[in-house]
């Protein structure tokens, strides 16, 4: 979980850790190594300034105004919803531990539902007619068994799964606002969902989607859940992109096994050569989840105590190096090819502790970028 070691966030720390990850160039992985550095979403935002300087940024950071972050709570009062942000105690614990967990997210609907086991089920959105039936009878057979569904409001399975959990809780994570209904299609599901089950978002109200929001969504599919069923997909699609993200965030993998000759079952055939979870029916996965972490993610130092000992640590680092020759050396080893920080760093003079201050300062100026799997590059400004 992401701790506070007070217990209960106070409104105007959880206000100004919606206006951190608002702030411009803060993403989820910088917004935590924020938090977990200067302790509060308040002390981060006094010191994203003189980082976003310190990485070389010219031009004024735009920090998101504690106005603009009352007025997008608002908006989520007046659908009915509200926010949720990391630190709070109620934060679903096992997306919390990921290392790009969604510093907020903006609920809509039974929240309840994130406080209990959940498993994905995702799939093609070209689905066949097979496919949607058995997605929809498996959400509704593991639902029989306490289970909350978890999928992406999509056309094709995504839609079977949440009609076969409607009764029993199911969690729609979409890649826009939510309140803003996508595909047009499943409007009357998106209000029914909307009505008994959850709808989740990182995006502000009234956000369109568009093609980037895709894989964050997935990510947070995969890490709400305990595991990920693929019913079907094509050999590319986003639902192996949902399964590559559980596979590493530690979560369990299960797939459909389908005819060679149809295309929509390369993916799941794929996934079961890899070491995926064959299944037939939900008993499969039932037999699988008492083996799997059930709310037992490790328990991490506070807040607070982290921050000290991390403050502690970059002291005698900067105390004994150069930082600017660090900077200079660091981003001499960047380039536009997007590299493992793991590769980085063995291949480097300078300890973690020193590449991930200088990888926050050149965020924060707009000198990098980070993608999936803990890689990075150079931005060519």
């Amino acid at each position: 979980m992401f701790p506070n070691p007070t217990g209960a966030l106070r409104d105007a720390e959880r206000l100004d850790r919606l206006r951190l990850i608002r702030s411009q160039n803060v993403g989820p992985v910088t917004f935590r190594q924020l938090i977990e550095r200067f302790g509060s979403g308040t002390a981060a935002l006094d010191a994203l300034p003189t980082l976003a300087l310190r990485g070389g940024r010219q031009k004024r950071l735009k920090i998101c105004s504690a106005d603009t972050a009352r007025q997008e709570m608002g908006q989520m009062r007046s659908l009915g919803g509200r926010h949720m942000v990391l630190g709070d105690p109620d934060f679903p614990e096992a997306l919390a531990v990921t290392s790009d967990a969604p510093p907020a997210l903006c609920l809509l609907g039974d929240d309840a539902l994130l406080s209990r086991p959940v498993i994905a089920i995702v799939g093609a959105r070209n689905a066949s007619t097979n496919g949607r039936r058995f997605a929809e009878q498996l959400a509704r057979d593991l639902g029989g068994a306490d289970l909350v569904i978890g999928s992406g409001l999509a056309r094709g399975v995504d839609a079977a799964a949440h009609s076969g959990s409607l009764a029993t809780g199911t969690i729609a994570v979409v890649a826009g606002g939510a309140d803003v209904i996508y595909p047009r299609e499943n409007t009357d599901l998106y209000e029914q969902i909307r009505q008994h089950g959850l709808v989740v978002s990182e995006q502000p109200p009234g956000v369109e989607p568009i093609a980037r929001h895709f894989p964050r969504r997935n990510r947070i599919i995969s890490g709400l859940a305990l595991g990920v069923v693929v019913v079907e997909a094509a050999a590319r699609s986003g639902s192996l992109i949902t399964a590559r993200l559980a596979a590493e965030q530690g979560r369990e993998v299960f797939a459909v096994p389908g005819s060679p000759l149809d295309p929509r079952a390369k993916g799941p055939n794929k996934l079961i050569r890899e070491g995926a979870t064959l299944i037939e029916s939900a008993t499969d996965i039932l037999d699988v989840l008492p083996t799997l972490p059930r709310n037992e993610f490790g328990e991490q130092k506070p807040l607070a105590y982290r921050a000290a000992e991390r403050a502690r640590d970059d002291g005698g680092t900067r105390d004994s190096l150069d930082m600017e020759a660090a900077r200079a050396a660091i981003i001499e080893q960047l380039g536009p090819t997007p590299t493992r920080i793991d590769d980085l760093i063995r291949d480097s003079a300078y300890a973690i502790d020193v590449w991930s201050l200088v990888l926050l300062e050149l965020e924060l100026a707009g000198r990098i970028e980070r993608h999936p799997g803990g890689a990075v590059c150079l931005l060519v400004l």
